[in-house]
């Protein structure tokens, strides 16, 4: 019979990484009965002992980071234990980002992580969720509804059928990619007036009872950010999400100190020290880091752990909701997970075993890891078709 020690040796052995898999596609799916698509990258991580564990990685250019990750990070990760996450990561680090780098470096990391931890939870036969501490069982959501593809005259009715199905927190969209559009004959004054608009009319359809959110997806300057604001401030947003272009740690202090409306942003930075400016600017009344973004959960749990340190709430922005959710319920510190309402009919579409929010509020998964898997056939047919290059950004 094998010793302790060489019991130990054994499992080392048969969990130490022998593929690492990154798959470029876009996924389509119907909501409100139209096609919506989003690209993505999804990992697969599997030990000699044929245990796989699943990421992703979104809101970037999914051929880019697929080809980092097969051409760069996999060959560097063979032969490394599956569960020495942090080990794994810092290695993922010196490699892709020494001099602080983020962008698709940490895109790379964060879905390499996500699928360690998928690994973790399934060796060890836990979700992630009580992995990470278990600190509740069910998480709060907001769902994402309002997009600037919905005609105004529709949006009321849009938010109200929203709060049918149980949702009372309602997020929307503003500013329509107005900075990244000015070559448009579309002044970003006129963006932000029908922005007003349009807020007032689903505060009018929904009442007062309903919290609602705003997110300009870092599409204004801080002039238009601030005007917009201080315009719809009667309609007691509850956070308005990155509305300045680079989250500028001094404009967005700047901002939150002029409006009566809190300040929330985070999904798409990449290293721990942005979250930090931001907080010691005193830029955010939210930070959101985004596990599928963030450099993973590992990174997630250190910004979980500094915002608690400055007493900051934090937030799921930017979707990939079913993976997001792990961290909110897993710390105590965990708060708000977004239910992009698109993104939702995405993991439907793409994966088996996720679940439905009910009054508002997701219940976390029993199953090992984080509860749901690739559906095979649609993997494969997602893959298949034509690349994006850029589209279902969000």
């Amino acid at each position: 019979m094998p010793t302790i020690t060489e019991q130990t040796k054994l499992t080392n052995a048969s969990l130490s990484i022998a593929r690492v898999t990154a798959t470029p596609m876009v996924v389509e799916a119907s909501f409100e009965g139209q096609p919506v698509e989003f690209s993505l990258c999804l990992v697969a991580v599997e030990t000699r002992d044929g245990r796989i564990g699943h990421g992703l990685t979104a809101i970037t250019e999914e051929e880019v980071v697929a080809t980092a990750i097969n051409a760069v990070a996999a060959p560097a990760l063979l032969g490394e234990n599956a569960m020495a996450h942090e080990r794994i990561w810092e290695k993922l680090y010196w490699l892709l980002a020494p001099r602080g780098q983020t962008g698709y470096a940490l895109h790379v990391i964060a879905a390499i992580d996500l699928a360690l931890w998928d690994l973790k939870g399934k060796v060890l036969g836990q979700p992630v969720w009580r992995l990470l501490g278990a600190a509740r069982d069910r998480t709060p959501v907001y769902a994402t509804f309002g997009f600037d593809s919905i005609e105004r005259d529709r949006l009321g009715e849009a938010a109200k059928e929203a709060v049918s199905r149980g949702f009372t927190r309602l997020k929307m969209t503003v500013g329509n990619k107005a900075l990244s559009r000015r070559d448009e004959p579309r002044p970003i004054g006129a963006v932000i007036a029908e922005d007003a608009l349009r807020i007032r009319a689903v505060r009018q359809a929904v009442g007062d009872e309903v919290e609602l959110f705003l997110d300009a997806n870092c599409g204004l300057d801080p002039l238009h950010a601030q005007r917009l604001a201080r315009s719809v401030e009667e309609c007691g947003i509850t956070f308005f999400e990155e509305p300045i272009t680079q989250n500028d740690a001094p404009q967005m202090a700047a901002l939150r100190r002029a409006v009566r409306i809190p300040l929330a942003c985070g999904q798409n930075e990449g290293l721990l020290y942005r979250f930090r400016d931001l907080l010691l600017a005193g830029a955010v009344d939210v930070l959101q880091p985004n596990v599928a973004i963030t450099g993973g959960l590992t990174q997630c749990l250190r910004v979980a752990a500094l915002a608690q340190a400055f007493n900051t709430p934090i937030a799921n922005g930017g979707a990939w909701t079913f993976h997001n959710m792990h961290l909110h319920a897993g710390v105590a510190h965990g708060g708000l997970v977004e239910y992009h309402l698109p993104v939702v009919a995405i993991y439907e579409a793409l994966f088996r075993g996720v679940p439905r929010a009910e009054g508002g509020w997701l219940a976390l998964p029993e199953a090992p890891g984080f509860g749901f898997e690739p559906d095979p056939d649609a993997v494969r047919d997602f893959a298949a078709r034509p690349l994006s290059g850029g589209r279902g950004k969000h």
